[in-house]
């Protein structure tokens, strides 16, 4: 049990910051690999908490068919975010 409890506040905690590493970051890429891990956690959670239908639904559209279509948008346009001067 306190396994199960150490392997959750981990993906919690990877959760956490790869969605500040996704907000923070000025390449478009890392951004979206980091939003790619923030998907994947939320798969590993749903499977602790016993919903292997809605981890499969997460791992297969979140993590794999969203980052592949970020992907390929970004390969049509520019990788890194133009910072704005004032």
């Amino acid at each position: 049990m306190a396994t199960l409890v150490i392997i959750t506040v981990l993906c919690v905690v990877l959760m956490v910051v790869a969605a500040w590493f996704a907000i923070r970051t000025s390449d478009l890429v890392s951004a979206v690999i980091g939003s790619s891990v923030v998907s994947l956690m939320a798969s590993v959670l749903f499977l602790i908490l016993h919903a292997p239908d809605v981890a499969m639904t997460e791992a297969a559209i979140g993590a794999g068919l969203s980052t592949f279509v970020f992907l390929i948008a970004i390969r049509k346009t520019e990788r890194y975010e133009k910072d704005e001067e004032q």
